[in-house]
């Protein structure tokens, strides 16, 4: 099966109530109705979004969900076939967090791929010789709206300095690929985003 193109806008729709899936099939016996939707709090980065639904019982409820950005994650391999990573402290956990790089796309972004490559010199002082898009994923969808999308990124070389956020705190490093996939499959890498990405590059592209 073909991964979903990042630049038909697929999966980054929020509050549908039709039952479509987002590979496109039905399931009206299980689908919810909205008849009203409420933005109750919003901070920089999401917003907590309310619908009132109707379910298939007829039961009338709410719903609360976040509606969070589309976001790129990059697994960047450098000229020798090793791969940049950061370390960035992460609050809500409370520890350092080991990690393929990745961002969020603003609303004016229309092109994914300029997105990745943003990100990576944003927050490794990379850039790369080519870029390819590796697969489309919900992340929460019981939770929130966004669309991760993967990209490999091969050719990696330090260009400049990162140009960070004022709240983000990142360390880069470059790291051999059986060392960080090794960390990936003992546990000592806990990054939901960046264990999927490797897992999927692993057994779905290195190998075909």
């Amino acid at each position: 099966m073909a991964d979903t193109d990042p630049s038909d806008g697929s999966g980054t729709d929020a509050g549908a109530d039709d039952g479509s899936e987002g590979d496109g099939s039905t399931s009206d016996d299980l689908a919810w109705r909205t008849t009203g939707s409420e933005v109750e709090y919003t901070c920089p980065g999401f917003a907590v979004r309310r619908d009132d639904v109707i379910l298939p019982d007829g039961t009338e409820t709410d719903f609360h969900s976040v509606e969070d950005p589309p976001a790129v994650v990059i697994l960047p391999f450098t000229p020798d076939g090793d791969v940049v990573v950061i370390e960035e402290w992460r609050q809500a956990v409370g520890r350092v967090n080991r990690g393929l790089p990745a961002g969020t796309a603003d609303a004016d972004d229309a092109d994914l791929d300029a997105v990745a490559r943003r990100e990576l010199a944003e927050e490794t002082g990379h850039e790369a010789d080519s870029l390819r898009y590796l697969c489309a994923v919900e992340p929460a969808n019981g939770l929130l709206d966004s669309v991760h999308h993967y990209y490999v990124a091969r050719g990696c070389e330090p260009t400049a300095e990162p140009d960070l956020d004022f709240n983000e705190s990142i360390r880069v490093e470059v790291t051999d690929y059986d060392d960080l996939l090794g960390a990936v499959l003992d546990g000592a890498v806990r990054d939901g985003r960046t264990i999927l990405g490797v897992t999927r590059y692993e057994l779905a592209d290195r190998w075909r």
